[in-house]
């Protein structure tokens, strides 16, 4: 199967959004975010996305929308729609930054993760609390309440309001050239698999038994001058389903970054998808780019994207739906500018 096309949102999610914050006196301020996501590609703008996305959308395409009170401190504390601690793991663990063309990225699209730089680590119906940074280190810890009825199969059992909610938390040590973080989510009572329907590249789903889906992750990142390397290391473990239908998994990666010529850089990584559920193997997801900055503003990139996939997989890896089969080896290659306003 072969796809080509021009898509939006791959070097970063395109988006416009209105932040801003009051102050209040004595160390307090009011803040506020709106953020909303586009697709010039197909005139895709707010107001016009789908009903819904893994994490809770809605039609405007919202991608951050919250309001909180922050302290110098005592740290901030946020209510509405907004990151959980895995978005930002990825962003500051994976060379690529959270591109859509990095390995990490596509090994996470295949296991459908919560410690993503996308739409499953965007928590609606969330209350987040963020500390002040002591010493380097931080701490995120949050609920995003689920806010959905009782329904099968988990009527028997008792779930009521509040099923599908998430436990979002995690710690962040970033001094100088190093940056350390360690996080763990847990997605509440499920009354869905964490693959609810089956497609064309996937033929074996998680069924639902009403219970978690937990997740950790150790991310690490350090900047030598001359090359900045990374590493992630995470932990999938699907308590909602059998072992015949689980979806548990092991994910790693690793990442470089080499500045050159002044104002460019050459990016490579690496990530391992091992399914846990008996007899399956997993995929393996090559990436190499170049991003060349024009200014502070505008960068144009290409990339290089590989995908090998093992004939038994949970669920196969590619960068696009177009191309990403059980058994399947499955390559991209990307050209674009990216510009920021």
């Amino acid at each position: 199967s072969n796809y080509s096309g021009i898509d939006s949102g791959l070097m970063a999610g395109s988006r416009i959004g209105f932040k801003g914050e009051e102050g209040l006196g004595n160390g307090l301020k009011a803040i506020f975010a709106l953020e909303y996501y586009i697709a010039p590609d197909i005139n895709g703008s707010v107001g016009t996305g789908p009903t819904a996305t893994a994490a809770g959308g809605s039609g405007s395409n919202t991608r951050q929308s919250f309001i909180g009170l922050s302290h110098t401190k005592y740290g901030t504390l946020s209510l509405g729609r907004q990151y959980a601690f895995g978005y930002g793991t990825q962003v500051r663990n994976d060379a690529f930054g959270g591109s859509a063309f990095g390995a990490l990225a596509v090994a996470n699209g295949a296991t459908q993760s919560t410690f993503v730089a996308g739409s499953n680590a965007r928590l609606s119906n969330s209350v987040v609390y963020a500390s002040p940074v002591f010493s380097g280190f931080s701490a995120t810890v949050g609920y995003a309440y689920g806010e959905q009825n009782s329904a099968a199969p988990n009527t028997s059992n008792g779930f009521g309001q509040g099923t599908n909610g998430v436990i979002t938390t995690g710690v962040n040590y970033a001094n100088g050239p190093l940056n350390i973080d360690l996080g763990y989510q847990s997605r509440q009572n499920r009354n869905a698999g964490v693959f609810a329907t089956a497609t064309a590249n996937q033929t074996l789903t998680s069924g639902a038994t009403g219970d978690n889906v937990n997740e950790w992750m150790i991310g690490g990142s350090y900047d030598f001058g001359v090359a900045k390397v990374f590493a992630t290391y995470q932990d999938m473990n699907d308590k909602n389903g059998t072992s015949a239908n689980e979806a548990s998994n092991t994910t790693w990666s690793v990442g470089v970054s080499v500045p050159v010529f002044g104002n460019g850089k050459v990016i490579a990584s690496y990530a391992d998808v091992e399914w846990d559920r008996t007899g399956f193997d997993g995929s393996r997801i090559y990436s190499v780019g170049y991003q060349h900055a024009l200014s502070k503003r505008t960068t144009l990139y290409t990339t290089y994207n590989h995908v090998k996939n093992d004939q038994q997989v949970v669920n196969a890896a590619g960068m696009v739906g177009a191309t990403r089969f059980f058994g399947e080896t499955n390559s991209t290659i990307t050209a674009g500018i990216s510009h920021a306003f």
